[in-house]
């Protein structure tokens, strides 16, 4: 079974926010060019701590909207998963560490942008957790890589569409 990771699962409202936040960032471009124009006048590049901070800020909003523009772009907005037997982008997980059975616990399956539902954890399908859930059914044990370099296993014991 191949899963295309690069699809981003998102709500409407988390699209929205994040769009409003992309046409927000790309309004502001001619009031971060004015400011490097206006600090560029001001003399000396190589000393201007000012023109330095404005080029810097303009080089993370160019950041974030290409972020922004390639998320938007690869979104699938709404469309919960139907199935709810095997982990995917837009379920929520309940899953239990091997090393400790007894202690579940609940996530959603989406993007980091998604934000948080209440006390619903987000993971993102690329993380190494999301990466080894991904495509896993019921009752299955996936392994996964720590970032000590160590594995940890994991079953899942639910999948269910989130609902919102």
């Amino acid at each position: 079974m191949t899963v295309d990771t690069q699809v981003t699962w998102l709500t409407q409202e988390a699209y929205d926010r994040l769009k409003h936040e992309l046409d927000e960032l790309i309004a502001n471009r001619p009031v971060i060019a004015a400011e490097i124009n206006a600090r560029r006048e001001e003399g000396d590049l190589k000393e201007n701590g000012g023109y330095h901070a404005a080029r810097e800020e303009q080089g993370q909003q160019e950041a974030r909207i290409r972020q922004l523009q390639e998320l938007l772009r690869t979104a699938q907005v709404g469309v919960a998963p139907t199935s709810s037997d095997t982990a995917a982008p837009g379920m929520v997980l309940t899953i239990h560490y091997d090393d400790d059975p007894g202690d579940v616990e609940k996530l959603l399956l989406g993007s980091r942008e998604e934000g948080a539902h209440g006390d619903l954890q987000v993971i993102s399908p690329h993380s190494p957790l999301g990466a080894a859930l991904l495509g896993a059914r019921i009752g299955e044990t996936r392994e996964y890589r720590l970032p000590d370099g160590g594995s940890m296993k994991v079953t899942l014991v639910t999948a269910e569409p989130f609902t919102g």
